[in-house]
């Protein structure tokens, strides 16, 4: 393999192959550097020697930006949303629809279409900011035409939001940084619905829906209308596509070659080290790592004493663990139809259960009663096992990243009940079921993906890291410090989820400013 390239690509996760597609297709001469031997970071399948392919972390699709989407060619089904309720009366969300899993209407239904429509609404024209880097105005007001362009945006979204109307206008401007708590028990009462939201408002986040910007965050979620897609041969068929997609369009792959640093001459990047001493050049490196990481790669003494100590403070406290199972048989679950189980089910019986639920992971302490998100994708894609095995994939939140005593087998198994606990409300005879499992903490998540603290988006989604301040204020636009040296991963505008956009966001930003002309 060549060692010589215009741009290096540090990590094969989704926004580093779409990276390294978006460059190749510019005519650049692209290599991604992978430390693991298959792509997909946190998006990936394992496979058994058994003939069990599973989710190892990631397992559906919400916000893949569209136009990434349809240039990959896989299947995918809309689920729609069951929230599972202690009684067993469980609701069936989907799109603006709510109705009991029974059929029987909702009394809430007109509300819930109100509310959904608006919020949607609202991630529509909060999503004009995601396509594009974050405004640079203090820069730009000086007359630069980048800074024009940013004038220009901001002005789009504030005549779209104008445009929806003065008593719309309001209530976006009220609720944007409010706690979703209250906004949703304003429209709702608390019970399933309001604990579905609330659910999807903190997921992956270390905060709770009290906590203050969380209506955003269940915004950020409903980005793409809030369709919840579970893409066919796993989430590693959708890594696949971008591989294929990005070593279609002319990029380099180098699997199990992790980076030791990035190569620096002359404040210009001019390359990368691999862990095993050998280098590759470049004139331009993107990473997806994490900020602090990615700054590390190039070493401290590039950056200002006040711009690494941001860095090191960037909050990125992962709090949800994955339990995945392979099941013998599926279980049933009073209340719900055979074709039902294959929703993505939702374990949030209220808002306030959500609350109590992250309140224990502020002490570093295990959630008794926590919130999941629970999925059987071999229901819809019975190609994933054979002999009549079921995965069962289970995001589970609260988790701590370091419980106060360490992730002892103790503690492991402590949080494995719990949650075998949870779903045994709702899934009698679970247990008897289960033929394997595996439980992995946010720390097992950093150590698996290098993702900080294994936070899903590597930064909170919290508003004083958002925008202009994502990662950190001075470092928001992708360009990282050094000449040629980008971000592109979650920690970047506009964050994670599997959407691609900081990708391709980042290519593109690296060609407008000629580093590679």
């Amino acid at each position: 393999m060549s060692t010589d390239f215009d741009a290096i690509v540090i990590g094969a996760g989704h926004n580093g192959l779409v990276a390294a597609g978006e460059l190749a297709r510019a005519g650049k001469r692209v290599c991604v550097v992978e430390r693991a031997d298959v792509p997909g970071g946190m998006a990936r399948n394992v496979t058994s020697g058994d003939g069990v392919t599973a989710p190892q972390i990631a397992h559906l699709l919400y916000n893949l930006a569209p136009d990434i989407s349809r240039t990959l060619g896989v299947e995918t089904r809309s689920l729609p949303t069951i929230g599972l309720s202690p009684d067993g009366r469980h609701v069936l969300l989907q799109a603006g629809d709510l109705r009991f899993a029974d059929g029987e209407a909702h009394p809430e239904a007109a509300v819930f279409a109100v509310l959904h429509d608006r919020l949607t609404r609202f991630a529509a024209l909060l999503g004009q900011l995601s396509d594009a880097p974050p405004p640079k105005l203090m820069e730009g007001l000086a007359g630069a035409l980048s800074g024009l362009r940013d004038i220009g945006g901001l002005a789009k979204l504030g005549l779209n939001l104008k445009r929806m109307g003065k008593a719309e206008m309001r209530e976006f401007l009220r609720i944007l940084l409010s706690n979703s708590y209250d906004v949703l028990l304003d429209e709702l009462n608390d019970g399933p619905v309001a604990g579905v939201l609330a659910a999807d408002a903190v997921r992956g986040a270390w905060s709770g829906p009290r906590s203050p910007g969380s209506v955003f965050s269940l915004i950020y979620r409903l980005g793409q209308g809030g369709d919840v897609r579970l893409p066919m041969g796993g989430m590693g068929a959708v890594m696949a596509a971008l591989e294929k997609s990005a070593v279609d369009s002319g990029a380099a792959l180098r699997y199990g070659s992790g980076v030791a640093s990035v190569d620096i001459e002359g404040d210009r990047v001019t390359g990368v080290t691999l862990e095993d001493g050998s280098k590759v050049r470049g004139r331009a490196v993107l990473s997806s790592l994490g900020a602090a990481q990615t700054m590390l790669l190039a070493g401290p003494s590039h950056y200002d004493i006040e711009t690494v100590r941001r860095l090191r403070n960037v909050r990125s406290k992962g709090t949800v663990g994955k339990l995945n199972l392979v099941l013998k048989a599926v279980p049933d679950i009073p209340g719900l139809t055979d074709a039902q189980r294959g929703a993505r089910l939702v374990v949030a019986p209220s808002a306030s259960y959500v609350e109590a639920a992250f309140n224990p992971v502020k002490y570093g302490e295990l959630s008794a009663e926590p919130v999941l998100e629970v999925i059987i994708p071999t229901l819809t894609d019975p190609s994933l096992c054979d002999d009549g095995r079921h995965v069962m994939s289970v995001n589970c939140q609260f988790l701590p990243h370091v419980p106060k005593d360490g992730w002892t087998e103790a503690a492991r198994g402590t949080a494995q009940n719990r949650i075998m606990a949870t779903l045994g409300h709702y899934m009698p005879g679970l247990a008897d079921h289960v033929l394997q499992a595996e439980l992995l903490t946010p720390a097992d998540i950093e150590t698996l993906t290098g993702a900080p603290g294994g936070h899903w988006h590597h930064a909170e989604l919290s508003i004083d890291q958002l925008l202009t301040v994502r990662p950190v204020n001075g470092l928001s636009r992708y360009a990282f410090g050094v000449q040629g040296y980008y971000l592109c991963g979650a920690s970047a505008h506009p964050g994670g989820d599997v959407t691609g956009q900081p990708g391709r966001n980042a290519a593109r930003q690296l060609l407008r400013d000629g580093v590679l002309s």
